[in-house]
């Protein structure tokens, strides 16, 4: 991100990794960092896993992860990493064949987990597929599946044990001359993960994948997310993420999104800061947010939008947005641009109104950048 010298209190200074590509997405380095979900439909139904990752992509997904547990699931992916329009990665467990058959497939990346995936002579064998045919490597550490011998070692998962482990299988990768990898050191406990992440980000200057796994429910694990991934991210650590909930992947790149935009990370869409409402209102802001952030869900370039439903903070709101709309009038309110007061308008048509004036000032920004370019 460009640092703010006016407001130094916002910079984050990421961490200095290095970049690979997933495909054709750059990871790590000064690269954005990409948000990525998973389906979760059954890998060999291509149709119905294509529509997934498309609807992903459509709100924002950089990286999507397909899971490849058979040989009929590695078989689809051939036809699924041809028509999809992100990049590919092939999530293995158990079955090294399966990454072998992945990156024949076309998988940009393969996500091969140490605690599962075998001794170091198949790994070996993954790692001469992902060279043969361009995947990078994702290294995934769990703090569920961790090996036998570190948990012997350790007593139980710790953010050393899941160390250890990223680092031995950095060693096998290196030791076979790879490079084209990124890490991630999840577990669902957010104390233990961001341990396990400030400790790998310390020992080696590869890109980190961040999630907090296993995080629940849309609401639950959304919370959850917030607090891992914010805090890490804050602390500048993380070059790719992956929110886990039990909910639609899409709700999955949404909460990703939101995230990153919260800490001025990443920008897409209209961001809508609005009040929680109180008896002050002069409309149903509830109602009228949930109706907007719907029927602006088209919008890809960055706007800010404030809804406030009186003039208590309403007007103090729109002065840092772009587009502001204040409550407080008998059936109208106030409508901002860019910070000033413009016009008033009936709260009955006021929806739609705004979406009309969301959508001018999308086009406008895009013919000044096309111009631009």
């Amino acid at each position: 991100m460009s640092l703010n010298p006016v407001r130094p209190w916002r910079n984050i200074y990421r961490r200095k990794s290095r970049q690979i590509m997933v495909g054709n997405v750059p990871v790590g380095g000064d690269a954005p960092i990409s948000v990525q979900t998973m389906t979760n439909t059954d890998s060999s139904d291509v149709r119905a896993t294509l529509d997934q990752v498309i609807r992903a992509a459509d709100v924002g997904a950089d990286i999507v992860r397909v899971s490849t547990p058979d040989e009929s699931s590695t078989r689809a992916l051939r036809e699924i990493c041809r028509e999809s329009p992100v990049p590919i990665v092939a999530d293995i467990h158990f079955h090294y064949k399966r990454a072998i058959e992945a990156a024949e497939a076309g998988a940009a990346c393969l996500r091969i987990n140490p605690g599962n995936i075998g001794d170091e002579k198949r790994v070996a064998e993954v790692v001469r597929a992902a060279k043969d045919h361009g995947c990078s490597i994702r290294i995934g550490v769990n703090a569920g599946s961790l090996e036998r011998h570190l948990l012997e070692k350790y007593g139980e998962p710790c953010p050393e044990a899941m160390v250890e482990s990223a680092m031995d299988h950095i060693r096998i990768l290196e030791d076979h001359d790879f490079r084209e990898y990124k890490i991630s050191v999840k577990a669902s406990d957010v104390f233990l993960a961001a341990a396990a992440y400030q400790g790998i980000a310390e020992a080696t200057d590869a890109p980190i994948h961040l999630g907090i796994t296993e995080a629940g429910g849309l609401t639950s694990g959304t919370v959850k997310s917030a607090i891992g991934l914010g805090n890490l991210l804050w602390m500048g650590i993380g070059d790719t993420l992956r929110v886990s909930l039990s909910a639609d992947p899409v709700e999955e790149v949404k909460v990703g999104f939101e995230i990153l935009k919260s800490l001025g990370l990443r920008t897409r869409g209209v961001q809508i800061i609005s009040c929680p409402s109180c008896a002050r209102q002069g409309f149903d802001v509830i109602a009228t947010v949930a109706e907007l952030e719907e029927r602006l869900e088209h919008i890809k370039t960055p706007i800010s939008l404030s809804i406030i439903g009186c003039v208590v903070n309403g007007p103090g709101e729109a002065l840092m947005t772009d587009i502001g709309f204040t409550g407080g009038g008998a059936g109208s309110g106030m409508v901002y641009m860019a910070g000033k007061q413009d016009h008033k308008q009936a709260n009955a048509d006021m929806i739609d109104h705004i979406v009309e004036l969301v959508e001018k000032k999308s086009a406008e920004i895009e013919a000044e950048k096309a111009a631009a370019e």
